[in-house]
């Protein structure tokens, strides 16, 4: 039944794009066979390609054999269509090309296709694990089109946007040296050089810096990225970044030019107007309030320091953390009690013994008096001062906190989202944030040393630099981080260009000169060379296609994603290879026992 493509079979206009100025014209469209409706003697086929869906009609008016392939024509096949585009009898408002049709004159069936597994539609539920595996059906669904053509729009803002501005596109290697940048490598093995091994780039970092000592003062790349770590519904083990560096630049300067694109972007894409400048949160000022490096300000439910209040509690959870050098703070959920049951408060204490904390303390104000979990420990009216002083009134729900810093901040801060997802008061909005003077160091529980919290390349803040030989948790670095409604989006810093304070860093952190030269002798080297001053940053193209496609997961945006444990379930990805492959690298593969 399937016909070859003619000289003569050309395209003139996709289905989605025609619609009423066209009625009159002779059109020729190729797609794929949706929804195909037999009334007897009248036929309707839905096509569909890329752009949209268009009405093909057969009838009495048809050519026989024409009419015939038509009825023969079921789901998913590819054809091709000739005809005049015309009125439709019968309006459809759902769809941009609701208003015509074409009347079939010529058609083709360039390929059968079988029965599918699953409906080519938006409106049906189909399990992860099918759909990844005929990924390439599930594509052809409008909503991951979409998507695609989306990411596709971003990725096109990001060129034209970054071109205009006088930025440069350079790609740097896939196969690089393997050096410590927060995450696991991937490792390829070398043939020509048996026993070494190539990493694929977590980042382009250290080349981006090279190309500023190379002259080239605006690098954009939209770079792939690969990370050997935990899967989530926000992370994927390769992904591409819109990596940018600049240099005789500022942190401002940075962070003005990437707000540019944002509202360029948002413009472009979207047709929203994105408000500049973008506010900013010292990180400290965003742990204290919210909890987060990255909070969601959608909504309010700030976290207050009762510390004041409850220093000599008899209460002792709460004066013990205090002299303990903790604190006690509160979130208050207004109008939460009809949704935090005493039951929803079991679990949500549950949540933060999960998350670091020793346990939960809450009010719960449904009648006259308060159900408050600790009030007998309390005297006369200090209570009602707590209450007063964090705004906790009748239908009102406040969950505490006490412990160290590094324990409430972060278990308010998951806990104010997880209680505003559930009183579902989130508004529909974009809220952009700058995070700035993120520390420069983290201590490090596990190796009891302190680690770089972004990379060791990032510039102090100049007014932190005397202390860190005296007060390592206290300098802040030149960093910044790009927040869109609690999600990361992009990290960026100045770079440190003196080699003096690069050596410095380097032995802070614990590397001793025959690592530093190891790892990073060459960009070193370089610096010796004139480096000027340069900074960069890297916005997630991923992360920010799922949030302007209003996805679910980075699953909806990337084409052919990975699952939880890395595999591809399309193509089966990865897959043990043949003992001569492993032979010609080098490689013996020792499977552990179960």
């Amino acid at each position: 039944m399937a016909e070859l493509l003619s000289k003569e079979d050309k395209r003139t206009n996709y289905c989605g794009e025609l619609r009423g100025s066209d009625i009159g014209k002779t059109v020729c469209v190729m797609g794929w066979a949706g929804r195909v409706r037999d009334l007897g003697s009248l036929i309707f086929i839905d096509l569909r390609d890329r752009t949209g869906i268009v009405q093909l009609a057969f009838d009495e008016n048809t050519d026989k054999t024409i009419f015939d392939k038509a009825f023969k024509t079921r789901t998913e096949y590819v054809v091709v269509a000739k005809g005049v585009v015309r009125q439709r009898s019968s309006i459809n408002n759902q769809i941009p090309t609701g208003e015509i049709e074409i009347a079939v004159d010529y058609y083709k069936v360039l390929s059968a296709a079988q029965t599918t597994p699953f409906e080519i539609s938006d409106n049906v539920n189909v399990k992860d694990e099918l759909s990844l595996k005929y990924r390439y059906l599930d594509l052809r669904r409008p909503s991951l089109t979409n998507n695609m053509l989306m990411r596709h729009e971003i990725a096109k803002a990001a060129r034209d946007y970054y071109y205009s501005n006088g930025f440069v596109e350079i790609e740097t290697p896939m196969l690089i040296k393997s050096t410590p940048e927060g995450a696991r490598d991937y490792l390829v093995p070398s043939r020509i050089r048996k026993g070494s091994f190539y990493a694929l780039p977590q980042s382009p970092q250290i080349y981006k810096q090279l190309l500023m000592v190379a002259g080239f003062d605006r690098y954009i790349q939209l770079a792939r990225c690969f990370r050997d770590e935990d899967l989530r519904a926000d992370r994927q083990p390769e992904f591409t970044q819109i990596d940018l560096e600049m240099s005789f630049v500022d942190q401002n300067d940075i962070m003005e030019m990437n707000e540019g694109f944002i509202a360029y972007l948002f413009k472009t894409v979207l047709n929203i107007d994105i408000p500049l400048p973008l506010p900013r949160l010292t990180y400290a000022d965003a742990m204290n309030r919210y909890g987060s490096d990255k909070p969601d300000t959608r909504f309010g439910m700030e976290i207050c320091d009762i510390s004041s209040l409850v220093k000599d509690s008899a209460f002792a959870v709460f004066s013990g953390a205090i002299a303990n050098g903790g604190s006690v703070r509160a979130i208050v959920a207004k109008g939460g009690a009809s949704t935090l049951t005493r039951k929803e408060i079991d679990k949500l204490t549950e949540h933060a013994k999960g998350i670091g904390a020793k346990g939960l303390a809450y009010i719960r104000y449904v009648e006259d008096t308060p159900n408050c979990s600790f009030a007998k420990f309390m005297g006369e009216g200090e209570l009602d001062k707590i209450m007063s002083f964090i705004g906790c009134e009748k239908g009102d729900v406040a969950l505490i906190v006490a412990d160290k810093d590094r324990v409430v901040l972060p278990t308010l801060g998951a806990l104010r989202r997880t209680i505003a997802k559930q009183m579902n008061i989130i508004p529909d909005k974009w809220n952009f944030l700058w995070i700035t003077e993120f520390p420069f160091f983290e201590w490090n529980e596990e190796t009891q040393n302190w680690d770089a919290m972004h990379h060791p390349f990032t510039m102090p803040l100049d007014e932190d630099i005397d202390k860190l030989d005296s007060d390592k948790g206290a300098v802040r670095a030149k960093a910044y981080d790009l927040v869109l409604n609690g999600i990361e989006l992009s990290s960026g810093s100045i770079r440190i260009t003196d080699p003096v304070l690069q050596q410095k860093m380097f032995t802070l952190l614990g590397l001793g000169k025959e690592e530093i030269d190891a790892k990073f002798g060459f960009l070193v080297d370089a610096y010796n060379y004139g480096a000027p001053p340069h900074g960069g940053a890297a916005l997630g193209l991923d992360r920010l296609a799922m949030l302007m496609c209003g996805a679910d997961s980075l699953r909806d945006v990337v084409a052919f994603p990975k699952v939880q444990n890395a595999s591809e379930l399309m193509s089966g990805a990865p897959t043990p290879t043949d003992a001569k492959a492993l032979n010609d690298l080098g490689i013996s593969v020792v499977v552990p026992e179960v």
